[in-house]
């Protein structure tokens, strides 16, 4: 059982990394859901204050996640189209055009989004760069947390291993 879990929870965590990058994926939930598992084999045994704390920044960074490209829109005096433009850019961007698409795909959603809305080009660029900085500043903090579960979860079974050896 112990090894289906172990399998279950690295599938889950290398999820939540690439979850950072694709918004259809949540990208820390799944990473830290990859932690639980791994807490309930007889290979690790995460302490209640790790697994509370990491839960919390979870659900925090996962909520910042959803407002984080609606002020960085509004910081750049963008509208609900350009913030979904943005979005649609990025899904676009990662899959058509690795990697730089993750850059690229962002800004011309939202750019494309505002102008088919009635904005000038200037306007429509403004909102464009705030919408980007969002969805950047989103995706560094998920990945960030992701790759610190991993870390937390390799430090811990590799101490378990080396205690029991």
């Amino acid at each position: 059982m112990d090894l289906f879990l172990l399998i279950l929870a690295f599938i889950l965590l290398l999820a939540g990394v690439i979850g950072a990058f694709i918004p259809i994926l949540p990208g820390p939930p799944l990473s830290f859901a990859g932690m639980l598992l791994i807490h309930f084999t007889s290979l690790t045994d995460f302490s209640g204050r790790i697994l509370l704390t990491f839960g919390i920044i979870t659900l925090l960074i996962t909520i910042a996640d959803y407002l984080l490209p609606i002020w960085g829109t509004r910081l750049g005096k963008g509208t609900r189209h350009g913030m979904f433009g943005a979005t649609i850019g990025l899904i676009i961007g990662i899959f058509f055009f690795p990697p730089f698409g993750i850059l690229i795909g962002p800004i011309a959603g939202a750019w494309l989004a505002e102008r088919v809305n009635g904005k000038n080009n200037e306007d429509a660029l403004r909102s464009a760069i705030g919408s980007f900085f969002g969805l950047l500043l989103g995706v560094v903090l998920k990945f960030t947390v992701s790759v610190a579960i991993i870390w937390y979860v390799l430090y811990g079974l590799f101490v378990s291993v080396s205690a029991s050896s």
